[in-house]
């Protein structure tokens, strides 16, 4: 089992920044697939970020450019740093890991606040 726990939400005006951060519990964490989604009022939950075994990133469109996923295997850890919010970036934002490449994601945080006022 792992625990996801996030934290570093807020509110934030347009173009600020945030740190969103994940640490996870319960079993070692390098070795899993690690992602952000998010879910806004009224809207499906969507992918934001993930990162991959050797590092490698994907992103959706909307934040490419503006979002950083890293991870520090260390602490178990893995952030989203956000860069030049805008309103449409208001949601819950979650942690998620899973232990495989294929297939849905095992293991989910319980959400952090991000709310970007205009």
């Amino acid at each position: 089992q792992v625990q996801l726990v996030e934290s570093g939400g807020g509110l934030v005006q347009a173009g600020d920044s945030l740190r969103l951060s994940c640490v996870a519990s319960g079993r070692t964490f390098s070795s899993y697939i690690t992602g952000w989604f998010r879910q806004a009022p009224g809207k499906e939950r969507e992918f934001v970020a993930t990162i991959r075994r050797g590092g490698i990133t994907y992103y959706a469109d909307s934040v490419k450019g503006r979002f950083t996923i890293s991870r520090d295997n260390a602490k178990n850890a893995v952030y989203l740093q956000m860069a030049r919010l805008k309103p449409e970036d208001t949601a819950v934002y979650y942690c998620a890991a899973k232990g495989s490449d294929s297939g849905s994601y095992d293991y989910w945080g319980q959400g952090t606040q991000v709310t970007v006022s205009s």
